[in-house]
């Protein structure tokens, strides 16, 4: 766990956190004391823009939460909450989001990098997939978190700590079981985070010694508000786990000395709640659901860990 600075208050920058995991990740930072920045483009209920996930079709319907709605989850928790409206492929109003959060706050302990490209090309096959959405998708996904870590990232080294969290996807790793609109996805959103996977680990590298940590969180299926209202007609949804358990796992991630164990790797985040208890509401994971050809070795290492140390413990015994 990076080191506390006792005379001043716990700050958070979330990015997508209008609804779904960037939402959770804010409310339960505020929980653990945090005060949160929290960006989207989504400030008031009810905004209407274009948020079809493929070129096949429009869907300009308000969808649920906003800003507005997370700001006061935070203020009700006793937290600062700092609204700021920002678009992934705006990089200039990132810039300017980062420069307030920092003009504001004064500092900044916890970058959460969440949101992501919405819209046509995200359920599109390769082939009815313009070049032009496939550029948006690597713009906001991938570029939006570098730009926003240009600025973040020397406020942190200077004083000395600071910790940066990437949501991530089984994507990044794992090939869909079926084509998009049949229960997959379109290239852009897996090539986009399989680059988004990689930050983490140059940054770990790249700042070793200066107190900065990172961590790749990968959700698993999640069932957020958009996700319950689209996802069904493409194959998948419905089924998974609720956002609150990526919020928990950050929050732990943050502020528990033991998090450091996961620096620099690939946080499984509803195997990692479910084992801790974080979470004692919800009933567990479930993991392959969708029919990902799941990257389990890190768990599988771990077992293989605890079975050797049990075997030597047992000759030691005897």
């Amino acid at each position: 766990m990076q080191t506390e600075h006792v005379d001043r208050p716990r700050t958070a920058f979330v990015s997508g956190a209008s609804r779904g995991i960037g939402k959770s990740c804010a409310v339960f930072l505020a929980r653990a004391g945090f005060d949160v920045a929290i960006t989207a483009r989504t400030v008031h209920d009810g905004e209407v823009r274009e948020h079809s996930p493929t070129v096949h079709g429009s869907d300009s319907s308000p969808l649920p939460g906003s800003l507005e709605e997370t700001a006061a989850s935070i203020t009700d928790l006793g937290r600062t909450a700092l609204v700021l409206p920002a678009d992934l492929l705006d990089h200039g109003s990132l810039d300017e989001a980062a420069a307030r959060t920092l003009a504001t706050f004064g500092h900044i302990d916890v970058v959460v990098h969440n949101g992501r490209y919405v819209g046509p090309g995200h359920m599109d096959r390769f082939v009815d997939t313009p070049i032009e959405l496939l550029r948006h998708q690597l713009e906001a996904n991938v570029l939006g978190p570098l730009v926003l870590n240009k600025t973040f990232l020397p406020a942190m080294v200077a004083q000395g700590s600071g910790t940066i969290v990437m949501i991530t996807s089984a994507v990044a790793y794992a090939d869909p079981s079926s084509a998009a609109g049949e229960g997959g996805w379109g290239m852009g959103y897996g090539l986009s985070k399989a680059a988004v996977h990689r930050i983490a680990g140059f940054i770990e590298v790249e700042y070793a010694g200066q107190g900065i940590r990172t961590f790749n969180v990968q959700p698993g299926m999640i069932d957020a508000e958009r996700t319950l209202l689209e996802s069904g007609r493409f194959g998948f949804g419905g089924w998974g786990a609720p956002p609150d358990v990526v919020g928990a796992v950050v929050r732990w991630l943050v502020t528990h000395p033991d998090a450091d164990r996961y620096r620099g790797a690939n946080v499984e985040a509803q195997f990692l709640c479910h084992e801790l208890g974080l979470l004692p509401e919800w009933p567990g994971p479930n993991a392959n659901r969708a029919g990902l050809r799941y990257d389990r070795s890190a768990e599988q290492l771990r077992d293989f860990e605890e079975q050797l140390v049990a075997t030597l413990n047992d000759r030691t015994v005897s």
